[in-house]
């Protein structure tokens, strides 16, 4: 299957130039922004911007910063949750948009949550895949998982040993990302050391692939191009993110789909609508990559809500 993606345009916001992909310009006042994860591009959405620019939307698409021909910054803050949803927010100011849609799948779900505690004006409806909305907690994110999962988890590890990741992956990229877009991958499942490196040095690869050779090229040619530093430093700003969202209401409340993949290795929140009270919930038979595993079902899934919700 031959996928028509679009030709990027580099666009200045926010102190940074983000690599845009964008359809149905024609469509303009319907705008629905997608923020892929890490390690993503975004190419991940491939299946859903024709399908979503042909049901009558605005799909803008970002290299978000770290990404692609995005901008890199040097400083390791300059990749918190108020740089990532500044981006989103300068992004809809470029357009001349007060709000749109937000989709975020993996770390782009978290900055779409976090979009919408710190921008609520300019979130009118939010769509996550995979990761659900992270309840804050007495203990800073980092802290916590240090002391439940260990020194060797990958949060952990990407904090207290800046760079040997990082390396690690650049030496084998083209692997780690071949290893790493298979379907039910058992990231969770108990071993020692780093996941992401043990997938990188793997010679033998687990599961079906995600994604035909030549979309995968799209991956590793970006990553072989960029490194994985600006990604991995997303990572590197969660407790400072735990800090920078203490005083701001928790309570998600904007209307919300959230999309789960039965097999994912990332868990199900039990307290979600807690915090998301105007929250749906769908559940998906596949693993983490859920909008390239299952692209149709993921497609059909977010255009439903959205007529439901324009309907109501």
């Amino acid at each position: 299957m031959t996928i028509d993606f679009p030709e990027p345009t580099l666009i200045s916001v926010n102190g940074v130039d983000l690599e845009v992909f964008e359809a149905g310009r024609e469509n303009a006042g319907r705008p629905v922004v997608l923020c892929h994860g890490w390690p993503e591009h975004a190419f991940s959405w491939r299946y859903q911007v024709p399908a979503l620019a042909a049901a009558g939307y605005h799909v803008i698409v970002p290299n978000q910063r770290g990404y692609g021909g995005s901008s890199r910054p040097a400083e390791v803050t300059d990749y918190d949750i108020e740089h990532l949803s500044g981006d989103l927010v300068a992004l809809l100011d470029h357009y001349g948009y007060e709000d749109a849609v937000f989709v975020g799948h993996d770390w782009g779900a978290f900055v779409v949550w976090g979009l919408a505690l710190l921008h609520p004006d300019r979130v009118n409806a939010v769509v996550a895949l995979s990761v659900p909305y992270q309840e804050r907690g007495e203990v800073p994110w980092i802290e916590f998982m240090e002391a439940v999962l260990g020194a060797d988890f990958y949060f952990v590890h990407f904090n207290r040993q800046p760079g040997v990741a990082d390396a690690v992956l650049a030496e084998n990229t083209a692997q780690f990302l071949r290893n790493l877009y298979r379907k039910n991958v058992p990231l969770a499942e108990p071993q020692p050391g780093n996941a992401f490196i043990n997938l990188a040095r793997a010679q033998a690869p687990l599961g079906d692939p995600v994604m035909s050779d030549s979309e995968l090229a799209v991956f590793v040619s970006a990553f072989a191009s960029t490194g994985f530093t600006g990604g991995i430093n997303w990572y590197r700003n969660l407790d400072r993110n735990w800090r920078l969202l203490a005083d701001v209401d928790p309570i998600i409340r904007k209307p919300a789909l959230m999309i789960y993949g039965d097999r994912d290795m990332v868990a199900k929140a039990e307290r979600l609508s807690e915090f998301v009270p105007d929250v749906e919930v769908v559940s998906l038979d596949c693993g983490h990559w859920i909008q390239q595993e299952m692209p149709q079902e993921t497609t059909e899934a977010m255009l439903k809500w959205l007529d439901q919700r324009d309907a109501a």
